[in-house]
Parts: C-alpha cells; sequence; structure tokens
C-alpha cells in the first residue's frame, strides 16, 4: 500500500499501520522546493506607494522603494499577485524544482501624475510587474 503526499510522492506504509492523526509529518525535501524574489529597485520607478506581493492568495510582503523580498514554495504551479492598492497584476507560473523566479514590480507615473500629486496631494501610479530577464 502506498501512501501518497501532496508533491506527488508516494511513500510505502509500514505493514500494520493505520492512517489517521498520529501519522508521522514528512517534511520536503529540499530539491522539491522553487524560489521566487521580487525586486523593487528599477530607476524608472517614483519612489512612493508601496508593491503587496501575494502567492497563491497569502500575503508575502510589502516592498517599498529599493526593498526585495524571497519566498521559498513547492514546485508546481503558482498565481503571482502585486498591487499597489490601486493596480493589480497576476503571474500565473510553473516552477520547476529548484528553480528561482525574479519579478520586478515598478511604480510608474502616467500622464499628469504630478501634477495632480502637487494640486490634490494624490494622483495615480501604475503598477509594471514583469519576469526579470536572466
Amino acid at each position: 500500500m502506498l501512501f501518497e503526499l501532496r508533491d506527488a510522492i508516494a511513500l510505502p506504509l509500514p505493514p500494520g499501520s493505520r492512517l489517521g492523526a498520529d501519522l508521522v509529518k514528512v517534511s520536503r525535501r529540499s530539491n522539491y522546493l522553487a524560489s521566487i524574489t521580487v525586486s523593487r529597485d528599477a530607476h524608472e520607478d517614483v519612489g512612493f506607494r508601496e508593491v503587496f506581493v501575494q502567492v497563491d492568495g497569502k500575503d508575502v510582503g510589502m516592498l517599498r522603494y529599493g526593498d526585495s523580498i524571497s519566498h521559498e514554495l513547492p514546485a508546481g504551479p503558482h498565481r503571482i499577485r502585486a498591487h499597489n492598492t490601486l493596480c493589480w497584476k497576476t503571474h500565473d507560473i510553473v516552477l520547476q524544482p529548484g528553480e528561482h523566479a525574479r519579478f520586478v514590480a515598478i511604480n510608474r507615473a502616467g500622464w499628469g501624475t504630478f501634477g495632480m500629486l502637487m494640486i490634490l496631494g494624490a494622483a495615480p501610479v501604475y503598477l509594471t510587474f514583469e519576469r526579470a530577464k536572466e
């Protein structure tokens, strides 16, 4: 009899063992993990308004200008989202074991952003969120 884990790994069960609350947890091996890094250090960035990063619907972190964040996750399909409370960008990716995907988040000014900022004290900032060129 085989016991199948979430990562599609099958382990044989010892004879006479029972599945239940006393099942020993098996940790993932490092070769089944992948990682992502999102950075916000492009010179085109306006330098204000935070960028929030989510992986598979869970908050991973908040980036201010000059910050970067790395997150380790199991290999396989994932949805990575970034937003600056005004614009949302999403990437669906499939990570291979040991792969390290890098992304760049940039808050960009649009036409009239700085004029509106001077008059109103607030202005729209547009988000660019793309995979970094390796």
